[in-house]
């Protein structure tokens, strides 16, 4: 825990300055990271404590036995191991933006509608793991399939350790059915690519030049009411350079969009410099143009039986429909010990 109580006092020294509250939101993140990190600090050193405590009453029993106490040492230990697996996986993440906030998005591939609709299903299995989790997510950027489904969307996942937590599951998802979409019920397999970025919270962390970066504006469908569909309020930014492209419509104004577009290129850019520096433990994502429909990283069969397989650990669960409901932590902390 040194590293955090280091962090949280430079947190603590950061708000006090007098210009911290002159960026509001940059204000409130740095604020709700610092209540985070407080709260995992305290809750691992009364783990601590509690852990003692146990010992002490073995040491105790030894000398003294005392019928019951025994039991009463069992019950604690099983409510203390509980709760020291659930929060075991943030020791393991230590990676320098595993901390950070996830920027994730779903590309529909091979399939046509199927396609479409299968990222439509991925985007809520992972919005309803952010509410399980208790993390905000909010959409960024979406575009819709011409029938159905959605051709890319791209969402901003806020937690502790969101980034850390989903960084594994950047890659290519198969789904095999039978298709709702065609007449006969044929089985047909579809693709979709999930994208996994750190939300980078100060853009200046990475240079870019105002010359290097070409904006347009679009008019947008997104919560901003009947103004975004009269206004030019979505924001696309090019980083003309590395011809990498981000873009956020579903904020209310085009200052709103714009800041989020820069975001999402600044956490790409930071992924194409790891990658150029062949850090290749170090990398951020699976880019959209290395992916290969076939290099699927994990499978999800709904016909002729059900099951859902993670390809790396080989990881198996029956209960597809658990799994496309949130229910991701067996595959996710699977790929995440597999290193340990």
């Amino acid at each position: 825990m040194g590293k955090k109580q280091k962090e949280i006092t430079k947190l603590e020294k950061d708000i006090q300055k007098p210009s911290f509250w002159q960026n509001q939101e940059k204000a409130k993140k740095i604020t709700q990271k610092l209540s985070s990190l407080k709260e995992q600090v305290n809750l691992w050193e009364e783990m601590g404590k509690e852990a003692q405590e146990l010992i002490d009453l073995g040491k105790l029993i030894e000398k003294e036995p005392e019928k019951g106490l025994e039991k009463e040492i069992e019950k604690r230990y099983k409510t203390l191991n509980k709760k020291f697996a659930e929060h075991e996986l943030e020791v393991l993440l230590s990676g320098k933006y595993d901390q950070a906030n996830a920027i994730l998005s779903i590309h529909a591939g091979t399939g046509g509608m199927d396609a479409q609709d299968w990222s439509s299903m991925l985007l809520r299995m992972y919005l309803r793991f952010a509410e399980a989790k208790k993390w905000k997510s909010n959409i960024l950027d979406k575009s819709l399939g011409a029938e159905a489904g959605i051709k890319s969307v791209t969402l901003e996942i806020q937690g502790p350790y969101a980034y850390g937590h989903l960084k594994r599951e950047a890659g290519v998802h198969r789904l095999i059915r039978l298709s709702p979409f065609n007449a006969a019920s044929l089985r047909e397999t579809s693709f979709a690519l999930v994208e996994v970025l750190p939300e980078i919270e100060d853009v200046k962390e990475v240079e870019m030049k105002p010359e290097d970066l070409g904006i347009d504006t679009f008019r947008s469908g997104g919560k901003g009411g009947q103004n975004v569909n009269k206004v030019e309020t979505a924001v696309r930014v090019t980083h003309i350079p590395s011809g990498l492209v981000a873009a956020c419509s579903e904020e209310r104004s085009q200052v709103q969009n714009k800041q989020k577009a820069l975001q999402v290129l600044a956490s790409k850019l930071i992924q194409k410099n790891l990658e150029e520096k062949e850090l290749t433990q170090a990398k951020l994502r699976v880019s959209q143009e290395s992916a290969k429909w076939g290099a699927q990283i994990r499978s999800y069969v709904l016909h002729p039986y059900k099951l859902v397989k993670d390809h790396r650990t080989g990881v198996e669960v029956k209960d597809v429909e658990k799994v496309l409901n949130g229910s991701l932590e067996p595959l996710i902390e699977a790929e995440l010990r597999k290193k340990f």
